[in-house]
Parts: structure tokens; sequence; C-alpha cells
């Protein structure tokens, strides 16, 4: 099966990605860059989406980019409607994400912090999800991508917001995956280990098992286009979510608040 349903009609092929400036956002809308396709580029930073909108054009595709912030949910939420409306969005990739761990030598995140986080990696991306995923179904048709994390599976004492947004998130994804198939709308959980992106970048030591964004992208195109429910990868990491639910709940936090986990400033 083709990594997208390329439309053959004289109207353009729509993709809308969020956090498309950079990283899994960016590399996926070069993938999906062709002619044929339109792509819709969001993100915070105008002059990183402007750079990848050109690379965009010159593999022979279109592209407009929105500036905006996820934390401001009804200014994201208006914006969509906007655009389906104006163009209907074919595929709609959820990829703008926060991470964060907690300051050196605190016991917790801070509470802004953790609020930020709330709203980028859960509350707008569900919201915008719901939105499309009602209008699809009317249209009987569309595919909708939530991009998570393989810290959804695991309790990280480090980064209690990142982990607990990814997790209720990818419980949401496979909900609305549920609730969607008998609409012929496709709802599919990506759930990456490390991939190198600016995001990841940061963290300071190890990063096992790194994945290109540029591999990152076609594994998640093709998730996309069968209409999978659920891509985890790299393999290993489906190894550890299984092993950390048959070992004790009590020995895995013991082991993992062993560890050091620090990262550079953004």
């Amino acid at each position: 099966m083709s990594d997208a349903p390329f439309s053959s009609s004289d109207t353009p092929f729509h993709v809308l990605v969020t956090g498309g400036s950079s990283g899994i956002g960016a590399a996926l809308a070069l993938h999906y860059a062709r002619p044929g396709t339109h792509l819709t580029l969001w993100g915070r930073n105008q002059s990183r989406l402007k750079d990848v909108a050109a690379q965009v054009v010159r593999r022979g595709a279109t592209a407009e980019i929105f500036s905006l912030d996820l934390r401001k949910t009804d200014a994201a939420l208006h914006a969509l409607r906007k655009t389906d409306d104006d163009r209907q969005i074919d595929i709609l990739i959820l990829g703008a994400g926060l991470g964060d761990i907690r300051p050196e030598g605190a016991l917790t995140e801070t509470a802004e912090q953790v609020h930020e986080i709330s709203l980028v990696n859960f509350t707008t991306p569900v919201t915008l999800a719901t939105e499309m995923a009602s209008r699809m179904a009317l249209r009987k048709g569309g595919r909708i991508a939530l991009i998570g994390s393989v810290a959804a599976f695991h309790d990280l004492p480090v980064a209690t917001a990142y982990s607990g947004s990814k997790a209720g998130l990818a419980r949401f994804s496979t909900a609305l995956h549920a609730a969607m198939t008998p609409h012929h709308v496709s709802v599919t959980l990506i759930s990456p280990g490390y991939v190198d992106t600016p995001m990841s970048q940061r963290l300071e030591g190890a990063r096992p098992f790194l994945v290109s964004s540029q591999k990152a992208a076609r594994m998640i195109a093709r998730a996309i286009g069968q209409g999978r429910a659920h891509l985890l990868f790299p393999w290993p990491f489906a190894i550890a979510r299984f092993l950390e639910m048959i070992v004790p709940r009590a020995i895995v936090h013991r082991l993992l608040r062993t560890a050091d986990v620090r990262q550079r400033p953004a």
C-alpha cells in the first residue's frame, strides 16, 4: 500500500502538519512534498517554516505556512476550521510537542512547565483531532496521526508531565481510532523512541537506537497510509515496554529514579 492515497483530481491532496518547522514534522513535510500535493505547515518559528516551505515547493508541491502558538487552543481550533473550510484536509499530522524535564536539583517540574506541556502535548492536539475526526467522518474518509512517544509507557520521575501527557495522548488516540474506524477515518498513534531532532539533541548522554528524522518520516508515512492504529519504533523499545509490564512496579521505579537524565537549555 502506498504511503498516502494521493488524489488524481484537479484539487491538490492536502496534508496539514503541526510542528512543521523542524524535526519529524519537517521531515514528514518533505516526504509528502511532490506534484499534486498541498502542504499546510504550522509552527512557532516563522523563519524555519519559510525554509521548509521553500524546500517543499522545490519538490513540486504547493505550500502555505501559519505561525501560531499551540498553547492557545482556541486560536488553533479556529485556524484549523478555517483551513479545512478553505481547502479540505486529507491528512492531519499532529506533530508539535514539548519535551522538558525537571530543573536540576528540583523535586518536581515547575507548575508552569506542567501547564505548558499539558496544553501543547495533550489539550490542543486532542482538540484538533476531535474536530478533524468529526469533519472527516461526515466526508466518509481521512487520516489523522498523533505523534506521541515511547515515554507514554514508562513512569519517568524526571519528566512526569511529558510522560503523563504522552500517555494521555496515546489512550485518546487508540480510543478515537476505535470510534472512527466504522466511518472510514483512520487514526494512527506514533510512538517513537530517540529520533535525531532538535528536541532529542538537547539531552545529554546516550540516545540508544537513534533513528534519523528522514527514516522516521518514511516509517510514519507508511503507517499512516496503511491506516495502522499504532506504530512503535525502533523495535527495542517494544521489548522495553513488555519488560516494564511484567517487572514489579516498585523495582521499575527504583531503577528509573537512578537514571541521570539532563538536558541543555532550549
